[in-house]
């Protein structure tokens, strides 16, 4: 059993946590700290939450620190679940940190994972830094503080948006997202998905499809389409998982030569713009033929056979507005001018359709 004491000061914040400020050498820091890269196991669940390392950035930092006249004052976020304990001098916040390891490190590093990396490559210089220690009451809260405190950092959107399923408690901006960003994950890894592995994420880098994307779609419809009422249901996630799990099933069928094989730079219909645009014409089949399954969505999708411009050729949004395929970006222009022009289609074609339905066989005899 490690044990390290520290002196410290404990800063007066919430109510339900405590924040403690203190100095360690870096060689006490690297046994009582550690870092959790996030990652998901073979059946998609998350683990960790921090971001790959930026090697460059690193690096710099190191070179920086071998220098004699080298400071560090920005300190070093530390969360601890379990291992501290903290006993008080006086009022005035004066204390004494307690950190006991049994099996390895216990403190999470929240924010610094780069300096900490730097300092654990300097073995010819002990440099001691400063701490800031908050202490958790279980991972959930741990997560939590680390969206909350990273998320007005430069970290990746990407990467603070796959976190947020596993979070609660969470400001409404982010916790809209959070229904999307695990709609999009559960796409990414459920083994029944039309999407499986073809999302871009921190923990499927492989990924070809921008988990952005596909979560604006997601936010779209739960906000203003056909989700709207779906998640309202007892079973409303599972509903909202198959509406637009088959919708792309159906893409994929009906647009087979542009999907299979390409990446955003070969294929609008990966490409952010076409995902999203796309979004819109699910909701429109969705609402206008009670599309459902891929079959329902392959019927109106087919309309956009020989209309479209994903690969190759030009697109024709307006007598005035001809576009190459590749000029077609994902920015809210171009993605409103490319739905506007699909759902014109997919709306003709299924106001045709009903028509035909209705339209009363020839060759009745008149009304005398």
């Amino acid at each position: 059993m490690t044990t390290f004491k520290f002196p410290a000061i404990k800063a007066r914040q919430s109510d339900q946590h405590i924040v403690v400020s203190f100095a360690a050498l870096a060689s006490e820091l690297q046994q009582f700290a550690f870092i959790e890269r996030v990652a998901r196991d073979s059946s998609g669940k998350l683990s960790g939450f921090q971001r790959p390392q930026i090697a460059g950035h690193i690096r710099e930092i190191r070179d920086y620190l071998e220098k004699s006249e080298a400071i560090l004052p920005n300190p070093i976020v530390v969360a601890f679940t379990s291992g501290m304990e903290i006993e008080d001098l006086d009022d005035l916040g004066r204390c004494v940190v307690k950190i006991t390891s049994d099996d390895g490190p216990v403190g999470f590093v929240v924010d610094g994972q780069q300096r900490f990396t730097a300092l654990s490559q300097l073995p010819d210089k002990d440099f001691q830094v400063f701490i800031s220690g908050v202490v958790c009451e279980d991972e959930a809260e741990l997560r939590r503080q680390f969206v909350l405190i990273n998320n007005t950092r430069p970290l990746p959107k990407s990467l603070i948006y796959e976190l947020l399923p596993t979070v609660g408690g969470l400001p409404r901006r982010l916790g809209d997202r959070a229904f999307a960003a695990e709609l999009a994950a559960r796409l990414n890894f459920d083994a029944k998905s039309s999407l499986k592995g073809m999302i871009h994420q921190h923990t499927n880098p492989a990924g070809i499809i921008r988990d952005t994307a596909i979560q604006r779609v997601v936010m779209n419809s739960a906000t203003d389409g056909v989700m709207r009422e779906m998640i309202r249901e007892p079973n409303g996630e599972e509903l909202c998982f198959e509406v637009i799990n088959q919708f792309y099933a159906a893409v994929k069928y009906v647009f087979k030569d542009d999907w299979k094989d390409h990446t955003p730079k070969t294929s609008r219909l990966v490409h952010g713009a076409g995902i999203m645009a796309l979004g819109y014409v699910m909701e429109v089949l969705a609402l206008l033929d009670g599309a459902r399954t891929w079959q329902d969505f392959s019927k109106g999708l087919s309309s956009l056979v020989g209309k479209t411009a994903w690969t190759s050729g030009h697109w024709e949004f307006a007598s005035d507005d001809q576009r190459h395929w590749k000029s077609v970006q994902n920015v809210n222009r171009d993605i409103v001018s490319l739905a506007q022009y699909l759902i014109t289609i997919v709306r003709a074609d299924a106001k045709a359709r009903r028509a035909a339905l209705i339209e009363p066989p020839s060759g009745l005899p008149e009304d005398s």
